[in-house]
């Protein structure tokens, strides 16, 4: 059994341009940086996905962590301020995986239709995980397919995907089609994304399975440091 966790910790450009709460409850990105960085370092699942990492992030995180294995994808877009300038010091936007083995990166790669989303796939003692962070539009279908084709480029019997895929999760398993289990979450539990108004899903964060069982899957409060609450569960091989 491994324990797993997916988290999108909101890129700071992000949430500015889209008018985000959390820009306004955190004024200072260097405090939430801290905050988020925090709430990470006491998670104690194995392999943990982060999305939209902001290098500053990723930097704090790598202090932080010195005993944890970093693999990382810096996209090929750079977010670009639409309204205030950005303060931080390396805008890059990255997906993230941590593990508490050694762990080896073997595929990374932008979208073909959105250089700003993607797949970072990573050997993590056997298991392969795959972590992403799709489109919320008509481009998910062929983003879907590309992660079908990463999945079945692995000769690992057990592979688990980890991410935001910006829709639900009866979306995502028609996406990813056969084969794949995508895990319910709990009758009443918290949302993945929270949302005061809108008819988008609120849970859009999940995780996936080829060739392994899902259990426990939960849903934790971040405590409002991101536009998304972290999802974990226990995957086993």
């Amino acid at each position: 059994m491994i324990t797993v966790a997916t988290w999108n910790v909101l890129h700071r450009v992000h949430a500015e341009n889209w008018y985000e709460d959390v820009a306004a409850r955190w004024p200072d990105e260097g405090a939430r940086i801290a905050a988020v960085t925090a709430r990470v370092t006491e998670r104690t699942e194995q392999v943990i996905a982060l999305q939209e990492v902001s290098g500053d992030q990723l930097a704090s995180l790598r202090l932080a962590l010195p005993d944890r294995t970093f693999q990382a994808m810096r996209y090929q877009r750079l977010p670009t301020p639409r309204r205030v300038p950005s303060s931080l010091l390396d805008g890059g936007e990255y997906l993230v995986v941590l593990t508490d083995e050694p762990s080896r990166e073997l595929e990374a790669e932008s979208f073909a239709q959105d250089p700003g989303k993607g797949a970072l796939v990573v050997d993590a003692a056997g298991l392969v995980v795959i972590a992403t962070h799709v489109t919320g539009d008509r481009r998910r279908a062929a983003q879907f397919a590309r992660l079908t084709e990463l999945v079945s480029a692995t000769t690992a019997h057990a592979t688990v995907l980890l991410g935001d895929f910006n829709t639900d999760r009866a979306s995502v398993a028609a996406g990813l089609g056969d084969g794949f289990v995508v895990a319910e979450g709990v009758t009443g539990g918290l949302p993945t994304r929270p949302r005061e108004s809108g008819a988008k899903s609120q849970h859009i964060d999940h995780v996936a399975v080829r060739g392994a069982h899902i259990t426990d899957l939960t849903v934790d409060d971040m405590g409002g440091v991101s536009d998304h609450n972290l999802v974990h569960a226990a995957v086993t091989v």
